[in-house]
């Protein structure tokens, strides 16, 4: 160790304090660096578990290969496991909505091939013998499959053929270029829906069926799906293995590892390491303005010292490194500090956060903490050249200063008498304390940005992110009220019976806050012309000359406890609006998007009466109208109930100008529409509120499953995605919180170390002030001013950037409809902030000097 070495860490040990700061903020920032890299590597280790779990973890697929292919692809040592399933042909579709897949693709899956490749299934369960199939989601779409369990399907299977080749999944359909060799006859029965398979892609010609093969008993070529040891190497390792079959590659896999080659994935990863390098680079600037100022300010008090240094031959490299080498002590602390408190910082966080994980993207995937030796090793080479950024800087300002205007300290203040000047005006105002607060704010303009700078930062930071949450709180608020039910089971198959067996199952499941069972059905109705106000014709397009008109109507029927509850929140009576013969309540009102509707009050009505009689008829399922039926009904100020979510292929309704809806109890369903009449359906289903919908939805299919329902349903978790955004909220919520937080530190801590090195520079010139006479009452009283023009004019600049900060994220990353809602909480936070932070700054540093004697401090020479 050198002589300059010493000077550094005698310097280290006379000022603990700045010292003592200076380490908590290099101990901050690592900690920010390494909760960003740490949480940065956790996640991308949670989006590949979760994406392997979903889209199953081969790296390759070879399509259409035989046995001994393999046989040889397992026997590489660089393959840690295959699977197969069986090409067992394909079948036409005679009505296929897209003409580039006009064939059904049967695959056969072993036991072993449900487990390595995840099929998720909608409906029904998997099946168990060659004579049972799997409709994908694809195959009901664009082949027009029905996925009604227990039907049955008999196909032609065979082969495509281009000459003598026989063509794969891989090879896309090209009319005219090939032609369909049909083989054998099959007959398979439907026993559930899934969704469309990972294996088959948009340019795929046939949509997937799976059945279920013996092992022993495969006649077909294979599909073999490889999985290997190091997936870094699989561009390599494909190009080798092919031998001329078709490949395809695991790109959902291999996306989120960031090795996929194609330029959409290129674009993710971009994007991930761009947002992770904006952060570092928030952290780093926050980091180095702090540090920055820490040895700009020890190398202040020591100006003297390297000119005396100089003058005795130590060149302007020995002085740099002298200062270098100070900053390396400081990281020898604080970085192993940081990376331990962050790592720690990080696993507490994602204990409390990983469930909120598991209810966002993969269901049964836990976010745990990965520590990598890159990442860290990254975090404590960010910090270190955050440390040496921040001393080279100022060393090298210092060593450029002459060495006599260094030892004669002449470079401190450099100001004209004119620029000391006040108005008379401003110093009465001021008091003499006020006055000389002043002067000293002119006189060290440097140093005075630098701390008003450092709370500016803070409370940007502060208030922006805190708008950001609030805002996306709104949104979520507003995101509840898109459905009034959490869960909804909707059918146009199922029978009444079969419906109300299912449901007084499901609302006993534990949870279930509210439930009902609804139907919905469409009629038509005659009405007199004179009966339709004039904003109904206007709707209409204009005034029919006929004097009865017949407009479209929906009667809902809800279960007779749920209908009660309507009417007494309706206010109208249970026996006038009950029985066979009673009214019915309505909602008939013509509809408006515009923006300014928040109620069924503020739309205008399609009758002139309130009560009106009217002959309605249930539409038939052949286009025709049924029996009509007399109604008197009453228009009611009420927004109906939702209706239960439509069901796979249900057809689109006709857009109205108005809603018209007719709300009847079930009992009066056999009344209105007789069982034994072809009535045309819209929806019919159940609706449920829960505590906990997605506990409740999982329990849910398992009765559904358990019943053997054959009909074709919708299962809606309709708060999945209000959860979803509540946990997007959560998640962010929390790491805002904690980043604003450390920042703030850093922060405060800059302020700190700023000011009270400040008032100790300042030294000679308070014991000055008090060797002539200044009381402590006015030594405070021009300290509290101080206080108060660094708070002023840190909040005069602030909250104004901290709300234009604070507009601009809201509008970027918010919804549309969003409102920027001022954050007067935050803002009210961030200034009684920036005036304790002052405050007690202030006062812990003058403590200090007033403990020290009036006649060493005025001899004091910045030694």
């Amino acid at each position: 160790m050198n002589v300059f070495h010493k000077i550094a860490l005698q310097g280290l040990k006379k000022n603990r304090t700045r010292t003592a700061v200076t380490i908590l903020g290099v101990v901050l920032s690592t900690v920010l660096i390494t909760g960003v890299t740490t949480f940065g590597v956790s996640l991308l280790d949670y989006m590949a578990r979760g994406a392997i779990q979903k889209y199953g973890g081969w790296s390759a697929a070879f399509l259409n290969v035989d046995e001994s292919f393999v046989q040889k692809r397992a026997g590489d040592k660089s393959v840690t496991d295959t699977v197969t399933f069986e090409n067992i042909g394909y079948a036409e579709l005679p009505q296929a909505a897209n003409p580039g897949r006009p064939y059904l693709f049967i695959a056969g899956f072993q036991d072993e091939t449900f487990e390595a490749l995840p099929i998720t299934l909608i409906s029904g369960r998997l099946p168990e013998h060659e004579g049972e199939v799997l409709i994908s989601g694809s195959a009901m779409k664009e082949g027009g499959i029905s996925g009604k369990t227990g039907d049955t399907l008999e196909l032609s299977v065979g082969s495509r053929m281009k000459g003598e080749q026989e063509l794969s999944q891989a090879d896309p359909y090209a009319a005219g270029a090939e032609t369909f060799l049909p083989r054998i006859e099959k007959t398979y029965t439907i026993v559930g829906i899934c969704r469309t398979p990972v294996f088959e892609t948009e340019e795929s010609p046939g949509c997937t069926l799976i059945t279920r093969t013996d092992a022993g008993a495969v006649s077909n070529p294979l599909s073999l799906f490889v999985t290997l040891d190091r997936a870094r190497d699989v561009y390599t390792y494909a190009e080798k293995a092919k031998e001329g079959h078709s490949c395809m590659l695991n790109y959902d896999v291999l996306r989120i590892m960031g090795i996929s080659d194609r330029p959409a994935d290129r674009v993710f990863m971009v994007f991930l390491y761009s947002f992770g390098g904006i952060v570092l680079g928030i952290i780093m600037t926050g980091s180095v303005f702090l540090i920055y100022n820490s040895f700009s300010i020890s190398l202040n008090e020591r100006i003297r010292e390297i000119g005396v240094l100089a003058s005795v031959g130590a060149t302007a490299k020995q002085l740099r490194n002298s200062v270098l080498f100070e900053g390396l002590c400081i990281g020898a602390v604080g970085i192993p500090m940081g990376i331990l408190a962050g790592l720690g910082g990080v696993w507490a966080v994602l204990s409390v956060v990983s469930g909120n994980f598991g209810a966002i993207l993969y269901d049964g995937v836990s976010l745990t903490m990965k520590v990598s030796a890159p990442a860290v090793a990254g975090a404590a080479a960010v910090s270190l050249i955050t440390i040496l950024i921040s001393a080279w800087l100022p060393a090298k300002k210092a060593v450029s200063l002459p060495v006599m205007e260094c030892i004669r300290q002449t470079n401190e203040i450099k100001l004209e008498s004119q620029a000391m000047e006040i108005p008379r005006r401003r110093q009465r105002i001021y008091g003499l304390e006020g006055t000389l607060a002043l002067k000293n704010f002119k006189r060290n303009k440097k140093r005075c940005r630098s701390i008003v700078l450092s709370l500016v930062l803070s409370i940007v930071l502060f208030v922006s992110s805190n708008a950001l949450i609030k805002s996306m709180q709104q949104s979520a608020e507003g995101f509840k009220t898109v459905s009034d039910y959490d869960i909804g089971f909707g059918t146009r198959e199922m029978e009444d019976e079969e419906l109300l067996r299912l449901y007084g199952r499901l609302k006993a499941v534990s949870g279930i806050e509210e439930s009902s069972c609804r139907a919905v059905i469409p009629f038509s109705c005659k009405v007199s012309a004179d009966e339709l106000t004039d904003a109904y014709w206007e709707a209409a397009g204009g005034r029919s000359p006929e004097e009865i008109q017949e407009i479209s109507l929906e009667v809902h029927f809800f279960e007779d406890a749920f209908y009660q509850k309507i009417l007494e929140k309706l206010g109208l009576s249970v026996q006038e609006y009950t029985g066979q013969d009673g009214n019915l309540a309505a909602v008939a009102k013509i509809n408006d998007d515009g923006g300014d509707v928040e109620g069924a009050k503020d739309l205008a009505d399609m009758f002139r009466n309130t009560s009106v009689n009217l002959l309605a008829a249930p539409q038939m399922t052949d286009g025709t109208a049924g029996p009509e039926q007399n109604l008197n009904i009453t228009a009611v100020e009420f927004v109906p109930p939702d209706i239960p979510p439509f069901a796979d292929g249900a057809a689109e309704q006709e857009v109205l100008p108005y809603t018209f809806e007719i709300l009847a109890p079930w009992s009066m369903k056999e009344t209105l529409v007789p069982s034994g009449l072809p009535t045309e359906l819209k929806v019919k289903g159940l609706c449920f509120k829960a505590e906990k919908p997605s506990r409740v939805v999982s329990e849910m299919r398992e009765i559904i499953t358990e019943e053997g329902t054959s009909s074709a349903y919708t299962l809606l978790n309709s708060a999945e995605a209000f959860e979803q955004f509540q946990n997007y909220m959560f998640i962010a919520g929390v790491f805002s919180c904690i980043f604003i937080g450390l920042i703030s530190l850093i922060a405060a801590a800059n302020v700190f170390n700023t000011i009270s090195t400040n008032i100790k520079l300042r030294r000679r010139e308070l014991a000055m002030l008090r060797s002539v006479g200044m009381s402590d009452r006015d030594f405070n009283k021009m300290m509290r001013f101080e206080c108060a023009f660094y708070g002023v004019r840190a909040l005069a600049a602030g909250i104004p950037l901290s709300l234009l900060a604070s507009m601009l994220i809201v509008k970027a990353m918010s919804a549309d409809d969003t409102r920027f809602l001022i954050p007067w909480g935050s803002m009210g936070i961030s200034v009684l902030s920036v005036f304790l932070v002052i405050f007690v700054t202030m006062m812990y540093a003058v403590s200090k000097i007033r403990k020290e004697n009036i006649i060493d401090a005025l001899r004091d020479e910045m030694t």
